[in-house]
């Protein structure tokens, strides 16, 4: 049996476990991250970035360590912190996992929950308000795994040879998410320099990720893929990310990967998480091209213990349009989606409103950053108006815009309507969600009249 001498001296050394399941004529192995004690691949680049932090003196003996995450790396830190002596303050947004939450607090770390919709760049946004905790406390030290170079380098040291030497050399294709871009760029540049440049390196990427051409609207799966907020002025890439490493990308869908990583649950009895859902469904998507000469690896960032309240939560999937009950269900009473930009005039916008046919019908005003999506995330819709409410207000901003409520399209009407108002007792207009995408839009009246009525 293998021994430690301390949690730090656990990280890595993660197997490779062969699907057996899929009929596909590669070898296709998965590299289940959550064996390292924090449960996640962030594992080795948050000890990876203390190491170095205490090395150049960023970090002193007493110090505080601080950065802003989706969860895993602050989990990471957290754990590592605390075996080395250091208070960790943890800054992310309530819209992670109530696993993750915990856990964080569970290392010790200081929760400071920051729910501004606002870009970086903005004094509210997540990462201004940790650089002003940091400036303002004596000893902090700011991790910012997306732009420090001792993110990748812990790949390039551990991840990358684990793979190579694991798979004796064989390894033709590797398959993983971008995030940060640290774990498939100093993994992909270590096999590429260990195979002379015949490994091939796949980006897998949610499928609005600005990385792999995509809009940069937001999605369902955490950690993965990049994000551009509707009002930035610009997209910023991480530094951890090199873009030469990576050979192609393979954009994944919310529900594509929800999908994959439950039915891989029942099949292969692998419970992954939802970013190793992405990876999983471009790495099985590759596999069907390929012959048996081909071994595939694909990287599981983390596990799905994490998600069970959500990913792996049949109330959840309904309330966010990924399943449908039986029945009578919202989308069957929904409106089709109508919307207008935020800067719209009012008496412009209301008479065209009044032209479509629209005049006393709800529409969702969306910010103004340009969208490729044809179905827009509700992160994406500023509020609702009509035609009367936009004549009124002179343009949508100047309006005092109301918040809908959201619905999943699969949701029965008469439990959708009694969750709305547990949400809302003053709703009036919800989005109806079909697949993680706003596809229309249900007034209260609407719905419950439909519930109301006899079927």
């Amino acid at each position: 049996m293998t021994r430690f001498e301390s949690v730090a001296e656990a990280i890595g050394g993660t197997p490779l476990i062969r699907l057996t399941k899929t009929g596909l004529r590669p070898r296709i192995y998965v590299k289940p991250e959550w064996y390292n004690p924090g449960g996640s691949v962030k594992d080795r680049a948050a000890l990876s970035m203390l190491r170095a932090a205490e090395a150049s003196g960023a970090l002193a003996p007493g110090g505080t360590v601080v950065e802003t995450t989706s969860g895993n790396t602050g989990i990471g830190l957290a754990l590592y912190a605390a075996h080395l002596g250091y208070r960790s303050v943890i800054f992310t947004s309530s819209s992670i996992s109530k696993e993750k939450r915990d856990l964080l607090v569970a290392h010790g770390a200081e929760l400071r929950l920051v729910d501004a919709f606002v870009p970086k760049t903005h004094p509210d946004s997540l990462k201004s308000v940790a650089e002003r905790f940091v400036a303002s406390t004596p000893g902090a030290w700011l991790a910012n795994q997306y732009d420090n170079p001792a993110n990748p380098a812990a790949h390039v040291a551990t991840t990358g040879p684990e793979i190579w030497a694991d798979s004796e050399g064989s390894v033709t294709h590797f398959v993983a998410t971008v995030g940060t871009g640290g774990t498939i760029s100093g993994t992909g540049r270590f096999l590429k320099e260990a195979s002379a440049g015949a490994v091939r390196i796949i980006g897998a990427d949610p499928a609005t990720s600005s990385y792999s051409g995509g809009d940069g609207s937001q999605k369902f799966i955490e950690g993965a893929g990049h994000f551009v907020h509707p009002l930035a002025d610009e997209d910023t890439w991480p530094e951890s990310l090199d873009l030469t490493v990576i050979d192609a990308y393979s954009p994944v869908t919310d529900a594509e990967a929800i999908a994959t990583i439950r039915e891989v649950a029942r099949t292969e009895g692998i419970l992954a998480g939802g970013s190793s859902g992405v990876a999983l469904a471009a790495g099985l998507r590759l596999a069907a091209s390929l012959d048996e000469s081909a071994t595939v690896v694909i990287l599981l960032p983390d596990s799905g213990r994490a998600y069970l309240s959500t990913y792996y939560n049949d109330d959840w999937l309904l309330a966010n349009g990924f399943r449908t009950e039986a029945g009578d269900v919202v989308g069957a009473v929904a409106a089709p989606l109508r919307t207008i930009g935020r800067s719209r005039t009012g008496a412009s916008a209301a008479a065209e409103l009044v032209a479509a046919g629209a005049g006393e019908e709800p529409v969702a005003v969306l910010y103004e950053r340009e969208r490729t999506t044809a179905d827009p995330h509700h992160a994406d819709v500023a509020g609702w108006t009509t035609a009367a409410r936009l004549a009124e207000a002179g343009t949508a901003a100047d309006a005092a815009l109301p918040t809908p409520v959201r619905l999943g399209a699969g949701e029965s009407r008469g439990a959708a309507a009694g969750r709305a108002a547990s949400v809302d007792p003053d709703w009036q207009v919800a989005l109806v969600l079909d697949e993680g995408r706003v596809r229309g839009l249900v007034t209260r009246a609407r719905l419950e009249q439909a519930t109301d009525a006899p079927h």
